[in-house]
């Protein structure tokens, strides 16, 4: 969830099923929405940030019958919050860095946002948030 401090300007939630082509809508999707709401931020990182984030689910949290979950919420600060849920109870590993293309991911993804946590959401899986504070915030 949003800091309970901040207030919600924009919130958007989209279910996509667990399959490669889902990376390329969510980036499409979330680089869309952004550009209406007029997002003062860096949006071709938060476009990053959800291609990541996608991809990490429907590679490790893909269980048949199941789809993710993608809500991007704009907080009254300007803040950004990138939110992939899928129905995996395991936590992500977040791999220190080597040479292999696979596996950084979450690396990419903290070097880019202000933070990077995830939580279980009882009895349907967890939830990866990221959050990217704008340029005024």
């Amino acid at each position: 969830m949003p800091d309970p401090q901040s207030l919600l300007t924009h919130d958007w939630t989209m279910g996509y099923p667990m399959t490669p082509r889902s990376v390329q809508l969510a980036r499409l999707h979330v680089r869309r929405r952004l550009a209406m709401w007029n997002w003062p931020g860096d949006i071709e990182d938060a476009v990053l940030v959800t291609s990541e984030l996608v991809a990490n689910a429907v590679v490790h949290g893909r269980i048949p019958g199941h789809e993710l979950r993608l809500r991007i919420v704009e907080l009254d600060d300007g803040a950004l919050s990138i939110e992939v849920s899928d129905p995996v109870l395991a936590f992500p590993e977040v791999r220190p860095r080597d040479l292999s293309e696979r596996g950084r991911g979450l690396t990419v993804v903290q070097q880019l946002t202000d933070s990077l946590d995830w939580f279980l959401r009882a009895g349907v899986g967890k939830t990866v948030r990221a959050r990217l504070n704008s340029p005024k915030g």
